[in-house]
């Protein structure tokens, strides 16, 4: 009899652990499908980065590729300003007042994030601007041309928020505690913009607090970071590994339909739904040991009467190789013979990218004027194209093609067009 009994348990029990496995499976699908619709129309409003006209050059393999295999990709991330204090026009030019360059690395599963600082010199049209100004003058494109040719990378995604949509995303995570280090005292009415916190205290920061918190870089009294926006920049980092804390928290998944409506309205992005899904899963389920975050360096220089930041590659040579994989082979530079063809009216523009090179460790080219060409192109007389990406890196050529041909007596010819820029 009391075989029986206990016999009729463990069918129960069996039966029991059946239904519930089968229920969780039925809520993960529901759930899973559930962001999934709401992901799907996320890049409605994007810039496509495979479409052959943006200067980011991304073509239609490269994005396939990317979002078959998953494998390591870089994601501009960009925070605009409000643009002209007062403007209606939904038109109104607006800087990045933050951008952060994410890049996964799928072989090592690591998250590496650099700070860019807003006031870096870059070339735009001819002139000397803040690298926060592309945006303003060009949108996304110019964004994104501007810091692949800063770094010598591939941009593949981005995702663009204003400060309204700061806030209200991190109102949907319920905020965060943060302690305060320092006295913050700022009023700048111009952007309704008040921040007071006192140093020694512990603060919780809504989307309006954290704002403030993510912006402050001075005091009333003109005390403050030593270092301007390169010191707010540290700031911002803590704040980011405690919203990472924060979204590793068991509590934030029954936040998540509010989180993704939030996203949905106000972030713009090229991701699909399902690229959203696999790099916001990687991202939030990295261990820490495997996040880093870094500020890229350089010395602040007055130019023309205005205060930039110059980028120095060598100063930040150990930040930019972790954002190469293996796949950036190595190059005996000194065996390689180059010649430059300046395709254009721009006076000493090869003279100039010979020297340029020749700075990287590459033998001084042979310079002369070639046909006129409006597209800066990179021939390669090799068979070896895993070059590509160290070449893309060195000579910060994106458009590069690799021929068969023994009849050149050069390794690399480099065909200057309208589009390319000194490089001194």
């Amino acid at each position: 009899m009391r075989s029986k009994k206990k016999k009729k348990k463990i069918v129960n029990y069996k039966r029991f652990a059946v239904v519930t496995v089968t229920f969780l499976m039925v809520v993960l699908a529901l759930i899973f499908g559930y962001f999934y619709f709401y992901l799907s129309s996320f890049s409605n409003s994007a810039v496509d980065l495979s479409k052959k006209d943006l200067t980011s050059k991304l073509d239609e393999e490269d994005v396939e590729k990317i979002k078959k295999d998953g494998k390591s990709c870089n994601i501009l991330v960009m925070g605009v300003d409000i643009g002209t204090p007062g403007a209606t026009n939904a038109n109104d030019p607006k800087r990045t007042d933050t951008m952060i360059l994410a890049h996964y690395n799928a072989e090592d599963k690591k998250i590496y994030l650099v700070s860019i600082p807003r006031d870096i010199l870059i070339r735009i049209n001819g002139k000397n601007q803040k690298i926060n100004a592309a945006h303003a003058i060009g949108g996304v494109s110019y964004t994104v041309d501007a810091v692949e040719k800063l770094l010598g990378i591939q941009i593949d995604y981005y995702g663009k928020i204003n400060y309204e949509g700061f806030r209200q995303v991190i109102d949907a995570i319920g905020g965060l505690n943060m302690d305060i280090t320092r006295r913050m005292d700022y009023d700048d009415p111009s952007q309704n913009l008040s921040i007071h916190f006192k140093k020694g205290t512990t603060v919780h920061l809504d989307g309006k607090k954290a704002e403030e918190f993510f912006r402050w870089r001075k005091n009333n009294d003109g005390t403050g970071l030593e270092d301007g926006d390169l010191g707010r920049i540290e700031n911002q980092h803590i704040f980011i590994g405690k919203v990472m804390e924060k979204i590793k928290s068991p509590s934030i998944v029954i936040k998540i339909p509010n989180i993704l409506s939030v996203i949905q309205n106000y972030v713009e992005t090229n991701m699909d739904a399902k690229e959203i899904l696999k790099y916001g899963y990687i991202f939030a389920t990295i261990d820490n040991e495997k996040l880093s975050m870094d500020t890229l360096k350089g010395e602040a220089k007055y130019i023309d009467g205005v205060s930039y930041v110059v980028y120095d590659e060598a100063q930040n040579k150990d930040i930019i190789s972790k954002l190469y994989d293996s796949k950036v082979q190595y190059i005996d530079k000194s065996k390689l013979k180059i010649k430059v063809l300046n395709g254009t009216k721009k006076p000493g523009l090869a003279s100039d990218f010979s020297t340029y090179i020749s700075e990287k460790g590459y033998n001084k080219a042979v310079t002369e004027n070639g046909t006129a060409t409006s597209k800066t192109k990179l021939l390669v007389y090799s068979s070896n194209e895993d070059l590509k990406a160290t070449l893309k890196k060195d000579f910060k050529i994106d458009n590069i093609e690799f021929l068969s041909s023994t009849q050149e007596k050069f390794d690399i010819i480099v065909l200057l067009g309208n589009d390319h820029e000194y490089m001194h």
